[in-house]
């Protein structure tokens, strides 16, 4: 028997929480051949003894599939430091605004796209239930996800629009149908977002939040360990007021996720043939103030640029072309926020999910 084969054989294999291969996940340990007996463990979350005893079965079939003779003895053991129902994703960033129509989705779309063209990898889960315009921009509408079978549930295949994997209620709805629900049933659809779909292994979540504080914001914290937030303000002090509120939520003691940075979004308005003039249409220093006040770094200033709204509408983001001013712009945030979350990683240790009552 051949220990590379093996390894392989287990890396067809599926986990039952994340649905990615067994070996990637790292739940095996002490692989043993001798002769034909093969033994080792499996580190599971899953304690279902109908799900271990399908993936009992399936491993042993593939393995005797290549190798008949072999007598395969498998130990589950229970994963230890794996709380997270997304053990696969490194780093889980919200996007948060105080107020609607500041350009959170913009700059949730931008930052991902930039992130994925610095070598990440990359997911975003937009959890604006209301109003999700994440499809529009990615120009995914009336696009659907596919629905698959893991170990005898479903769960949601999220869709990819330029490698970065995308799931949103606006694949399940249609653009113009009502979305009436309250908290118990918002608190639901986030939670079957994160749990049940298979995520690939991402170093980058971002949640692209509703504005202001609530349900959705509440339900995320308590399902997933949130590394930290990056806010969005536009520079006029009605923007800042809200998103300070917005931004204290986050800070309140029985939450505490750090805030990782701020964007001020619509900083100055410039016209593609004038690109040296810049007129401050909504004043100036919102964003530097926020950034004061959560004691973080403004991580960058947006400028309104016309093609970059137009790119918006027709799900062609601007950073995705090559000399617009906005590859530049979230280029540099974007490397801004890797810092900070190296930073915070570093300083304030592993993240854990939110205990409210």
């Amino acid at each position: 028997m051949d220990n590379n084969i093996i390894v392989s054989i287990l890396q067809s294999i599926k986990d039952p929480a994340t649905g990615q291969d067994l070996v990637s996940m790292r739940m095996v340990s002490d692989l043993k051949l001798l002769g034909n007996n093969i033994s080792f463990s499996i580190a599971t979350k899953t304690r279902d003894p109908n799900v271990r005893s399908e993936l009992y079965g399936l491993i042993v079939n593939n393995i005797k599939a290549k190798y008949p003779e072999s007598a395969v003895d498998i130990h589950f053991k229970d994963a230890e430091g794996n709380a997270t129902p997304l053990p696969q994703v490194k780093n889980i960033i919200a996007v948060a605004s105080g107020k609607g129509g500041v350009g959170k989705s913009t700059v949730s779309v931008n930052m991902a796209l930039s992130l994925k063209g610095l070598g990440y990898k990359v997911g975003i889960l937009d959890a604006d239930l209301y109003g999700p315009s994440v499809p529009t921009m990615l120009g995914l509408q009336g696009q659907r996800p596919k629905v698959t079978k893991l170990y005898g549930r479903n769960v949601i295949v999220p869709l990819e629009k330029d490698g970065v994997e995308v799931i949103s209620i606006g694949f399940i709805v249609e653009p113009e149908q009502a979305v009436v629900l309250r908290g118990p049933r918002l608190g639901g659809i986030i939670k079957q977002f994160i749990n049940e779909c298979t995520w690939s292994q991402l170093d980058f979540l971002i949640i692209d939040l509703p504005p202001g504080t609530g349900d959705i914001q509440l339900s995320m914290v308590q399902t997933i360990p949130v590394t930290g937030v990056v806010m969005v303000t536009t520079p006029q002090e009605i923007a800042v007021i809200d998103a300070i509120k917005a931004m204290n939520m986050f800070l309140l003691d029985n939450i505490n996720v750090p805030i990782l940075g701020v964007v001020e979004n619509m900083s100055w308005f410039t016209p593609e043939e004038l690109p040296d003039n810049k007129y401050f249409l909504f004043g100036e220093g919102g964003g530097q103030k926020l950034a004061k006040m959560a004691q973080c770094n403004l991580l960058g200033q947006v400028p309104i640029i016309q093609s970059a709204r137009e790119g918006g509408d027709q799900g062609k983001p601007a950073v995705l072309t090559t000399g617009h001013a906005f590859e530049a712009i979230f280029s540099r945030i974007s490397k801004k926020l890797v810092q900070q979350v190296a930073i915070r990683n570093e300083v304030v240790g592993p993240t854990s999910i939110v205990k409210t009552n």
